[in-house]
């Protein structure tokens, strides 16, 4: 079964979540505006989730981590949570298709 690890940003609103994407967008640090902005502890981290497998997040993290392009910011998505952006860098299923260089940077 595959692994991933993502970052993400959660906040309380879409109209924040969309300014968000709008400043990653233009360049800006998705790690800083997560430190800055998230409302989940895993802001302190820059908004690393860490490791994970499928199931164990909720379905909306898995419909996008383990189904969409990676090192993209896909989102806002709503979740009982809030509003998410979501950033996943590794899918081992992707693993394969990567050089070791091109993993390292997310």
């Amino acid at each position: 079964m595959a692994d991933a690890c993502a970052r993400h940003i959660l906040v309380n609103s879409e109209k924040l979540a969309q300014e968000l994407k709008a400043k990653i967008a233009k360049g800006a640090d998705f790690g800083q505006l997560a430190k800055k902005n998230s409302t989940c502890p895993s802001g302190k981290k820059g908004g690393d989730l860490g490791e994970f497998k499928p199931g164990q997040m909720v379905k909306a993290f898995d419909d996008v981590v383990f189904k969409k392009a990676i090192l993209t910011v896909h989102g806002p998505i709503k979740t009982k949570f809030g509003y998410t952006l979501f950033k996943p860098f590794i899918e081992t299923n992707h693993l394969a298709k990567l050089s070791p260089r091109k993993t390292e940077h997310f």
